[in-house]
């Protein structure tokens, strides 16, 4: 086995769950990620750095294209019955054994194809707006508003039980607390080894501005529970918790009036991204609602 053939195999797993989510099919997710097989082995690859995340994009626009093949067709959507919810890898497993499962494949069926690919990509898979932005073809703004109705759809037809809301706000509640309390173990316990942290260019400049007033030196992504751990370490005292896009986050809000944006993904009790979002224009499409 090459190299190349190898790394790919390393992470299959992760491309067929990807792929699963957005088809609902495990058939149709194999011949996806098939699919991205050709691609990669057509393709030079050199210069790819994340190739993990290079594959991911690459699913992605198979899955795209298999959705608005399917639309245009105008097969009918998947019901309960006929939406194939088989787990085959433990990544796969973790993404797709709760009791709402199913529910939540058969709500996807009925979002426009490239709502259901940037809600799963972000809200399941915590890839970020630019590049999903790259794979719907819209801009960043854009792809975060198809995210945000599709996660809107998904809540309101109850495919998120309140229990796994409940245990949201709670981790995303604990985050805060140890970031204001400057406590690193409390930290660590939430967030996810992977975790990624990414800023919009506004909240680098900011922090860079602001480094010789406490601010914390801040990159356009910072990976890894220790560095991100460090990034937030005793830095939210400002922030107040908020839903944001009816998903729990935080908000720095001077006067009641959203200036900066946390916004939070999690796989079960982990958080395994956060975006700082400080870009004006990007501030004023999020749906706000502060705690009291």
């Amino acid at each position: 086995m090459d190299d190349r053939t190898r790394a790919f195999q390393d992470h299959r797993d992760h491309l067929v769950g990807v792929a699963h989510r957005m088809l609902g099919s495990q058939t149709e997710a194999e011949d996806a990620v098939q699919e991205a097989w050709l691609r990669l082995d057509r393709s030079d690859t050199g210069d790819v750095q994340n190739l993990r995340a290079w594959l991911t994009v690459v699913v992605a626009r198979v899955c795209l294209d298999m959705l608005r093949s399917r639309k245009s067709r105008g097969e009918q959507e998947l019901g309960p019955k006929d939406v194939d919810a088989t787990v085959e890898s433990p990544e796969h497993a973790m993404a797709t054994s709760d009791a709402i499962a199913v529910a939540l494949l058969v709500v996807l069926e009925t979002l426009d194809p490239a709502e259901r690919v940037a809600f799963v990509l972000h809200d399941l898979f915590a890839v970020p707006f630019d590049q999903i932005a790259g794979v719907v073809g819209k801009s960043v703004a854009a792809a975060r508003q198809l995210a945000s109705r599709a996660r809107r759809r998904v809540q309101a037809a109850g495919a998120v039980s309140e229990q796994d809301r409940k245990r949201d706000e709670r981790v995303v509640g604990a985050f805060l607390a140890a970031s204001r309390d400057g406590n690193f173990e409390a930290l660590l316990a939430v967030l996810d080894p992977d975790v990624v942290l990414r800023a919009d260019p506004a909240a680098v400049q900011t922090a860079s501005a602001r480094v010789e007033r406490g601010a914390p030196p801040l990159k356009d992504e910072i990976r890894g529970a220790k560095d991100v751990a460090t990034t937030f370490l005793g830095r939210a005292a400002a922030a107040r918790p908020a839903t944001i896009d009816r998903a729990p986050g935080a908000v720095w809000a001077p006067g009641g009036q959203p200036r900066a944006a946390f916004l939070f993904t999690l796989a079960g009790d982990k958080i395994v991204g956060i975006e700082i979002v400080f870009e004006r224009e990007a501030i004023d499409e999020l749906e706000v609602e502060l705690e009291r």
